[in-house]
């Protein structure tokens, strides 16, 4: 495959280099694919290991129409999906294929057409996964009805793609910027109704949607999001394990670093029952992630290690290295190497900038 691969690479990674916009990037991926696995239209999504595929991070969409992203996304987000990442975890290799047949019928109350109803005939799946289990990503490769159906050495050529998409996505996200040139809004207000529409805003809101509005998140990717974080919510207000939905964005995708976290509402107005987690109203709050949020994902992308972390964490908190070197029992030689090595990977002038960055 190396031999074929090359040059679409090589323009690939040059693409994030020059800062390509999202659906220039996700037009180049998709070239890059096509010669070894052809497809009509291609989706990516992404996430790092600390957040888990849950809620994703960002994404690409290339030739794939309006109708039939919130179609995909409702499913994502509400639990139906035919083939989710926990399955393909389980596969010796974590591709799989969803056939039009499988997934005829729209779930339950959903106001979107099954995809077979909008001309998808299969879908190839990779889950993008590194050798210790941590999942990046989903990349969907979509074929038309009438075409053919993805078969067994499509599903081989296709688990080969992951380790390049995977520099792909992190490549992009380093290249966004580490301190914003615009400060972001302040936190905004979204009150998401039990059919998902969405009910109030507040100003600020409007303000962030007018940010990511500017940075090229389609315009019809966002009510099914905001419905998915509320669906999320209410499992969550439901007594499930999992924690209330989060979503931590970068700063390549929107411009400054992005949190978005989704809580069922109690009282009066929030629809009835919503104290024991019924199907009330949800606000979805949107805002610049704190510390404790960013720093997982953060380091995950950069690729800073557990202990470069833990020095992290400390610099922000405004302690001295010497202080730091006594509180993890290391040498003052071994924290500022350290430092450095955080330094390099980020791309930061200095510890100045590195905290600025996260707090």
């Amino acid at each position: 495959m190396a031999g074929r691969t090359d040059r679409p690479g090589r323009e690939l990674f040059a693409a994030v280099r020059e800062k390509a916009g999202v659906d220039e990037l996700a037009a180049v991926l998709s070239r890059w694919i096509a010669p070894i696995v052809p497809h009509d239209a291609s989706i990516l999504i992404a996430t790092s290991p600390a957040v888990g595929l849950g809620i994703p991070a960002f994404s690409f969409w290339h030739q794939v129409e309006p109708g039939l992203g919130q179609a995909l996304m409702h499913r994502f987000y509400a639990g139906q999906d035919p083939l989710p990442a926990h399955l393909l975890a389980r596969l010796p290799l974590p591709v799989g294929v969803v056939r039009a047949s499988a997934a005829t019928e729209p779930p339950p109350a959903s106001p979107h057409p099954a995809p077979a109803a909008l001309g998808v005939g299969c879908e190839l799946r990779v889950l993008l996964r590194d050798a210790r289990g941590g999942v990046w990503g989903l990349l969907g490769l979509l074929r038309s009805q009438g075409g053919r159906t993805f078969d067994g050495d499509d599903i081989r050529r296709a688990a080969r793609l992951g380790p390049v998409v995977r520099e792909f996505l992190r490549a992009y996200v380093i290249s966004g910027p580490l301190t914003p040139a615009a400060p972001a809004p302040p936190p905004g207000v979204v009150i998401v109704g039990p059919d998902g529409g969405i009910r109030a805003g507040t100003p600020q809101a409007g303000a962030w949607h007018e940010r990511l509005r500017t940075c090229g998140v389609p315009e019809w990717a966002g009510p099914p999001f905001l419905a998915g974080l509320a669906s999320h919510a209410r499992a969550h207000g439901r007594g499930h394990s999992a924690g209330p939905p989060l979503l931590i964005g970068p700063a390549a995708s929107y411009g400054t670093w992005i949190g978005c976290h989704a809580q069922l509402l109690e009282g009066a107005g929030a629809g009835a029952g919503a104290g024991e987690g019924g199907e009330g109203d949800v606000a979805v709050v949107l805002h610049a992630p704190a510390r404790e949020h960013l720093l997982p994902s953060f380091c995950d992308w950069y690729g800073i290690t557990t202990r470069e972390r833990e020095v992290v964490h400390h610099l922000c908190e405004g302690t001295a290295p010497k202080q730091i070197a006594r509180q993890l029992r290391l040498s003052a030689h071994t924290v500022n190497d350290h430092i450095k090595s955080v330094l390099r990977k980020t791309g930061a002038a200095g510890r100045d900038e590195l905290s600025t960055a996260l707090t």
